[in-house]
């Protein structure tokens, strides 16, 4: 069946969870709050390591977040949802629990700059960016646009790769993403982060974190955080687990849902002439942000 996608400033997105007015009411009217957190990436972003509760992708941070913010103890992380604990404000199901929320709020969305709230802008909330290998955005997301019923299944990678590139995609476009939001990169309330860095070094991605929220964490405290959002505890931990999602919106019978969550593993799915294309148009549309990501070295 063909999906209709809901349309919000002339970007789509997934029918299932969003709807006209809840996007609008997250932009116009949604009030932002001093001490809310933001976790915010584009699409297959922030894969977690195991097969994970996550309409986005989102999870990863998601823990790590939740940890953090329990200061290191786990009971809050392994008894309430991942999307109960950080909801999808901007969602028909997330907004309701996000406005009843008791402050400090963690929060998670999708949004780009430009239709994030209004409200943010007269407030000192945090933001948390994170960025991935936008090629390996593009492997990921192609995985799971097959699997999740709220997106078209994708006629070919070839196809689905035109579209990233073009920014006609659910969510829009990655370049525009990134660009919007990394233009608060010096801000105070703004801090960004790779899932490459995140992958390689997680405990001093950790307190890096904890230094820009203002948590005190100790030693301990951050052993637990790292050790909470290993592979193994998540894997184990129900509260992050996909098979909670319905059939009707997460189809697993197509394929795992984070499959590798690891870097690089585009070099696996791009042709030659393919990723030729794609760093000619990546060059082109990233020259102005004067920044080097790992994937750039």
């Amino acid at each position: 069946m063909p999906v209709h996608y809901v349309t919000y400033e002339g970007i789509k997105f997934p029918p299932a969870y969003n709807s006209e007015h809840s996007l609008s009411f997250a932009h116009n009217k949604f009030l932002v709050r001093d001490d809310d957190i933001f976790n915010i990436t584009y699409p297959k972003s922030v894969p977690c390591p195991v097969s994970l509760l996550s309409l986005a992708g989102t999870v990863w941070m998601t823990e790590i977040l939740s940890l953090i913010h329990s200061r290191g103890h786990p009971s809050w992380s392994q008894t309430v949802l991942n999307s109960d604990r950080v909801p999808w404000f901007s969602t028909c199901l997330g907004l309701e629990a996000a406005l009843s929320y008791p402050s400090p709020r963690l929060l998670t969305c999708h949004l780009p700059r430009h239709i994030f709230p209004k409200s943010f802008s007269h407030s000192t909330a945090k933001v948390i960016y994170t960025l991935r290998d936008p090629r390996d955005v593009v492997v990921s997301y192609y995985y799971f646009s097959k699997m999740c019923n709220s997106y078209e299944d994708p006629v070919s990678f070839e196809q689905f790769l035109r579209d990233f590139l073009n920014g006609e995609l659910p969510h829009g476009s990655w370049f525009e993403h990134v660009l919007g939001w990394m233009e608060m990169k010096d801000r105070e309330n703004f801090f960004f982060i790779t899932y490459e860095e995140l992958k390689q070094d997680l405990q001093g991605s950790v307190r890096r974190l904890c230094q820009f929220l203002g948590y005190d964490l100790d030693d301990d405290a951050i052993s637990s955080v790292v050790q909470n959002a290993s592979f193994t505890a998540m894997r184990e931990n129900p509260m992050c687990s996909s098979i909670l999602l319905p059939a009707d919106i997460m189809d697993q019978t197509k394929g795992q849902f984070l499959r590798k969550g690891i870097c690089g593993d585009w070099k696996n799915h791009f042709t030659v002439a393919q990723s030729e294309t794609f760093d000619k148009i990546y060059q082109d549309r990233m020259r102005g942000l004067n920044m080097a990501f790992p994937w750039d070295r």
